[in-house]
């Protein structure tokens, strides 16, 4: 399979960092996003939505959004359960991740790591502010006296919300005051099969 990629994605780190876990081999094609590498015509003939990550598997199917791939690699793996219960608050979970948490702290990441610091994007940065917090404290609030977010063991909700939550501080965002989340990025990045964000 193929996964077009690019290293400083969160999104995209979220799929490499389940193809580790699972032990799954892969050819990894890096595009440039700032350069327009996905809105390209060979591209968007994979994903029309012109993003990364995609995975194209064998039979040539392409499947895109992060979590629908997660979802798509993880089924009859320790990384999703089987009880309809657990597996619905999984994808809770990264509903929420996609919905709550990665508007806010991953954007506010993307525009002060990759785009010049205009008033515009400044102020852009702080409406994000108030929505970001609040999403770290469901998170910090579910995370108190759990080791993971569902069932008590480590699945695809955890490598969701791990991917944007660990660089949370390049988006200006502090986890001084969230003791349970920090307790937990530890938790995740200790977990066999364990890579880091920049890899290569």
């Amino acid at each position: 399979m193929k996964l077009y990629d690019n290293m400083d994605s969160g999104n995209a780190y979220k799929v490499r960092l389940v193809l580790a876990h699972l032990n799954v081999p892969f050819e990894r094609i890096e595009l440039d996003t700032n350069a327009g590498e996905t809105r390209t015509r060979e591209f968007l003939a994979k994903n029309p939505n012109g993003k990364i990550p995609a995975l194209e598997l064998a039979s040539g199917d392409v499947l895109w959004e992060s979590n629908a791939i997660l979802f798509y690699l993880s089924a009859g793996t320790s990384l999703l359960p089987e009880d309809n219960l657990e597996r619905a608050r999984v994808l809770q979970w990264m509903f929420f991740e996609q919905y709550s948490h990665e508007p806010n702290i991953a954007v506010s990441r993307h525009v002060l790591k990759h785009l010049d610091p205009t008033e515009e994007r400044r102020a852009l940065v702080e409406t994000k502010r108030e929505p970001g917090y609040g999403a770290l404290g469901v998170m910090e609030g579910h995370l108190a006296g759990r080791s993971f977010f569902v069932a008590e063991r480590f699945t695809i909700a955890d490598i969701a919300l791990y991917a944007y939550t660990h660089v949370a501080d390049e988006g200006d965002f502090d986890l001084a005051d969230f003791p349970a989340i920090r307790a937990w990025l530890v938790r995740v990045s200790s977990e066999p099969g364990h890579i880091p964000i920049n890899y290569a």
